[in-house]
């Protein structure tokens, strides 16, 4: 068909009423082909994951032409590896990604379009449930912008070709329906009409989301029986409560500048299981200013920066979360000196000049590296034990939820813990 209006468009052009739309009705199904291309590419960058391994994901405005991202620090794996590139956490290991379902809208506006397009008589019934649709694609793609922006601070690639995508579909539905002619179709017709494409459309989006849950790998259960920790208890006042209310006893092991801490944070306060976790933070900083155990800083400036989360006390949240919204700045002026992040704490926090780099709160620091230790922890950040079990290390990221539900569950049924 697209060929055929090449070679010769005055053939579209000799109906005036359905001629007219047909170059619209065009492009429409060529930004849908292209928003289904780009949510294919995201789909399968999330799929590649569930190996349980970190692999290079797309982040291009052309796919397959970009370099990929291998380091893990582009915007595309920041919002993969957020708590809302996919949705059903805890129902199914790793959830469905948001992009799947999109492929699905996608893939069934470019069949409505090119049906269109072929066809003429095309009236304003029609056209007008292209808008209707179009309207869900371009509602998503705002709300995910705003995520993106206000919650995540960084934009995706590849999320900005769909939302792109989005935005054309729209308008050129709207150019189609205006150059549509006008029906006098009964309106209970027009009802029918758009029920059957409605349920068109809806089994486009089940059918890849039916056939992702079928071909997924399960989730192998022997890794959620690893070991938990050797000596939990707090002898020395190491642990820092988080926020919280639940009973159920859980230690995260973090690196206030680790990027992968900042965004596991992220996931774990955006689960709807937080709440059940009365959670308390290890600092376990990879920095060699302060930690024997590596000979090269893996984030330079953790060691003051974490000092400072230790010398705030009760605000030591607080602290966190200003390290983890400046992490870059704060990596980049570890990187020159840990002078420099030691101004840079005390600009932002002056309470906690006559703490820092004394002796107090370096031998606090040093009790904290010895608890990992005494509890033979691998030199990574971030960790999870609840109930004193190991929350896998590759499932602090798209896994979180399933796993986290399944080791409450474990849990609870072994200890009889009242879960709220």
């Amino acid at each position: 068909m697209l060929w055929c209006w090449i070679v010769n468009p005055q053939a579209f052009a000799q109906d005036g009423r359905a001629g007219a739309p047909r170059a619209a009705l065009v492009a429409f199904a060529l930004f849908a082909l292209l928003g289904g291309i780009f949510a294919a590419v995201s789909t399968y960058d999330f799929v590649a994951h569930l190996d349980r391994q970190v692999h290079a994901i797309t982040c291009s405005i052309v796919p397959g032409l970009g370099p990929l991202d291998a380091s893990g620090t582009s915007g595309c794996h920041a919002v993969l590896m957020s708590p809302y590139s996919s949705v059903f956490r805890s129902l199914t290991w790793g959830g469905i990604p948001i992009a799947l379902p999109a492929l699905g809208v996608f893939a069934f506006l470019f069949f409505r379009g090119l049906d269109l397009s072929v066809r003429r008589g095309v009236d304003r019934s029609e056209t007008g449930f292209l808008i209707a649709a179009a309207v869900l694609p371009v509602a998503t793609s705002a709300v995910y912008l705003w995520i993106s922006e206000v919650k995540l601070g960084t934009v995706c690639t590849v999320c900005g070709g769909i939302y792109a995508a989005s935005l054309g579909v729209l308008i050129t539905a709207v150019w189609a329906h205006l150059r549509a002619s006008r029906t006098d179709a009964r309106a209970g017709s027009n009802a029918g009409q758009w029920l059957l494409y409605f349920l068109e459309g809806c089994a486009l989006v089940l059918l890849p989301v039916m056939l992702y849950m079928v071909q997924k790998p399960p989730y192998p259960d022997a890794l959620s029986r690893k070991s938990g920790l050797r000596h939990p208890e707090d002898r020395y006042g190491v642990m820092l409560k988080a926020k919280g209310t639940g009973s159920m006893p859980a230690v995260e092991v973090l690196d206030p500048l680790c990027p992968a801490c900042k965004a596991f944070s992220q996931r774990l306060a955006a689960s709807d299981l937080r709440r059940e976790l009365a959670l308390h933070t290890v600092l376990f900083p990879l920095d060699k200013d302060c930690n024997w155990m590596v000979s090269q800083s893996l984030h330079p400036g953790s060691c003051a920066v974490s000092e400072a989360v230790l010398c705030a006390g009760e605000k030591s949240g607080a602290v966190l979360e200003w390290a983890f919204a400046h992490q870059p700045e704060l990596l980049a002026a570890g990187g020159r000196s840990q002078g420099e992040v030691y101004a840079r704490i005390k600009q932002e926090f002056p309470a906690l000049a006559q703490c820092l780099a004394q002796p107090l709160v370096r031998t606090r620091l040093n009790r904290s590296l010895r608890w990992v230790v005494s509890n033979s922890l691998p030199v990574l950040t971030p960790q999870l034990f609840v109930g004193n079990r190991k929350i896998p290390d590759e499932d602090t990221d798209l896994g979180l939820d399933f796993v986290l539900a399944r080791t409450l569950e474990d849990e609870t049924d072994a200890h009889g813990e009242v879960r709220r």
